[in-house]
């Protein structure tokens, strides 16, 4: 189903609707949850919902033709304030709050949203990358969160609860996203017109975590020619780390001096590798073959080489998944590769 065009999260619109028809809608919420399913788009069809001249408020049914539908749709409604990080920047200017320092307090969001609705009922304030505020940004953001103007709503999107100070996340209703279903994720490519067929959509969502931005990435031909190289090292008995590692190291600084950039990169490696092992235990275990006919190539040599049984196989996926955790907890690149390898060789 389809909330407005919004794919996978309509138990949340229903949590909304709840709320709403309670007289219960808090005043602040965190979106948590992975990049690139949605928590952006839906935090902006909810301001539309909630701004829509014609329905009300408790529908979260926009009618899409009023003039606050219609501006809001188009990013220039003016109770909707917008703030995000910057390209270029590794943080949130502070100055996006409260204003440059000849103009303090008199500019920003926290100056606007005090302002009175121009259009509807409220002023919507969505923070958008808000695992990028600094501590002076949050502190400022803090007072508002703790004493909100009237009929005011505040959204942070973000994609962990653990990367906002406790004193903003305790005063924050938190409300979890879940990755896209792999179905949702390869219709969304084809309909949006980013793939050529059905069966490359399917093979990049089997890959993308339900993440329509991680879908994206993939779709880099430098990666899956990597995976060759890393499946086949895979296959390797015994396994080599040092190779693995200097291969994998080489492989992430390609992807440029952005630290976002090479975290991407690594976190693919790592599916590939966490796919290559789960493919692996299935067969171990007597079920089919991968429709991957590329990456049953590589389990078959594996099998033929006796390389594992399942426990180790079993051991060496939940390493690449915790691996997996460590890159989103923005460990030291050099240091995760390395003990990543290791423990793959070790089987532990």
């Amino acid at each position: 189903m389809s909330w407005h065009g919004v794919l996978g999260h309509d138990a949340i619109v229903e949590e909304f609707r709840r709320a709403i028809g309670r007289g219960r809608l808090a005043s602040s919420f965190l979106f948590a949850g992975p990049g690139g399913i949605g928590k952006r788009t839906f935090a902006l069809k909810l301001a539309q919902a909630l701004l829509c001249q014609t329905r009300p408020e408790a529908a979260l049914d926009p009618c899409g033709a009023c003039a606050s539908c219609l501006q809001a749709a188009a990013g220039t409604h003016p109770d909707v304030l917008m703030v995000s990080k910057p390209e270029g920047k590794s943080e949130i200017p502070v100055q996006l709050f409260i204003g440059p320092k000849e103009h303090r307090r008199q500019e920003g969001l926290l100056h606007e949203i005090y302002l009175k609705p121009r259009m509807g009922g409220r002023r919507i304030a969505v923070i958008d990358d808000a695992d990028y505020l600094n501590e002076e940004g949050a502190n400022a953001l803090l007072k508002t969160i703790e004493e909100p103007p009237p009929r005011s709503l505040q959204i942070l999107i973000g994609t962990s609860p653990a990367k906002q100070l406790p004193t903003i996340r305790s005063r924050c209703q938190l409300i979890r996203f879940r990755p896209l279903p792999l179905e949702t994720v390869a219709e969304l490519l084809v309909s949006r017109g980013l793939v050529g067929d059905r069966s490359e959509a399917d093979r990049l969502a089997r890959y993308s975590d339900g993440s329509l931005e991680r879908a994206l990435e993939l779709t880099d031909p430098e990666l899956w020619q990597f995976r060759n190289t890393l499946c086949q090292r895979l296959t390797e008995t015994p396994l080599k780390s040092l190779e693995l590692a200097q291969a994998v190291a080489s492989f992430v600084d390609a992807a440029g001096k952005e630290a976002p950039a090479r975290r991407n990169r690594l976190r693919q490696v790592v599916s590939f590798a966490a796919e290559f092992y789960r493919q692996l235990l299935r067969r171990q275990c007597g079920q089919g073959p991968s429709s991957d006919l590329e990456l049953q190539r590589f389990i078959q040599q594996s099998i033929d080489a006796g390389q594992s049984g399942p426990e180790q196989t079993a051991a060496r996926l939940n390493r690449c998944l915790d691996a997996a955790t460590h890159i989103d907890r923005n460990a030291n690149q050099a240091t995760l590769i390395e003990c990543w390898a290791d423990d793959l060789v070790a089987g532990r």
